[in-house]
């Protein structure tokens, strides 16, 4: 074979491996992902304004294993699903619990995650468990539009149940003495307690999780009918909990598994 013909077809087959590479980053997977950025050790926004927490290394592991290129982008938690159906994004990955309720609005993946509910309440407190009885007369706060509201709103008649916009607010108004008991999930309130904000608080016990207000844990919410997405999301849930990288993010976070029963 001459040189010049072994030359162009070198340079033809460098032209194609080109093509096709570019072809196959034009064809990869755009998902822009919403989260709240106020949950940790969830999600959170660091003082340089950079998402960190356990949501959202699951969130990058996912899309390296669907091959696609991922773009985070901070809602306010009471507006995120009328925000996932506007299109601002495609996804959410910010703990949201699969409820009956959420699933007549958006379709999800399988779950995720799953860990149960807590009270906290001020060292001090009287408050001796998490029953209705215990909790009669008290001001309960609790995030606004969570399974963690629906649920002290539902078993708490007795009490004076108080939404908050955000997990901080609350946290606030309990250490300030402005509420008696706060509902949330229990890795959320020890997180919290760990802190030198919540050296003035304890958990006085854990929920049992009522399926029909709580769910079967956390899951990633995509827009009605966009099942194809949500079914890719718990192929890669499957793939990333066989390859081991589910456990390496669970490890830096948890000292246990958080992905429960």
């Amino acid at each position: 074979m001459k040189t010049t013909t072994r030359l162009a077809l070198a340079l033809s087959a460098a032209a194609l491996v080109l093509t096709v590479g570019a072809s196959h980053a034009q064809d990869r997977m755009k998902i822009r992902i919403g989260t709240e950025g106020a949950y940790p050790p969830f999600n959170n926004l660091t003082s340089a304004g950079q998402l960190e927490g356990f949501d959202i290394d699951i969130a990058r592991a996912l899309c390296e294993e669907m091959n696609a290129e991922c773009e985070f982008i901070t809602q306010d938690w009471d507006g995120i699903i009328p925000a996932l159906q506007a299109g601002k994004f495609d996804a959410i990955i910010a703990s949201m619990s699969i409820t009956p309720e959420r699933s007549e609005q958006v379709d999800f993946s399988k779950k995720y995650y799953n860990t149960p509910p807590a009270i906290a309440a001020p060292k001090d407190t009287d408050i001796t468990g998490v029953t209705k009885e215990a909790l009669a007369g008290k001001t309960v706060g609790a995030q606004g539009a969570t399974t963690h509201f629906n649920f002290s709103e539902a078993t708490y008649t007795d009490s004076d149940i108080r939404a908050y916009p955000t997990a901080q607010e609350y946290q606030l108004d309990l250490a300030n003495g402005r509420l008696d008991a706060v509902n949330d999930d229990v890795v959320v309130l020890s997180e919290w307690l760990a802190t030198p904000d919540g050296e003035c608080c304890k958990i006085v016990g854990t929920i049992t999780p009522v399926e029909e207000i709580h769910g079967p844990g956390a899951g990633i919410a995509v827009r009605k009918g966009e099942t194809e997405l949500a079914d890719r999301f718990s192929q890669a849930i499957d793939a990333i909990r066989a390859n081991g990288k589910y456990q390496a993010i669970n490890e830096k976070y948890f000292d246990f598994d958080v992905y429960g029963g």
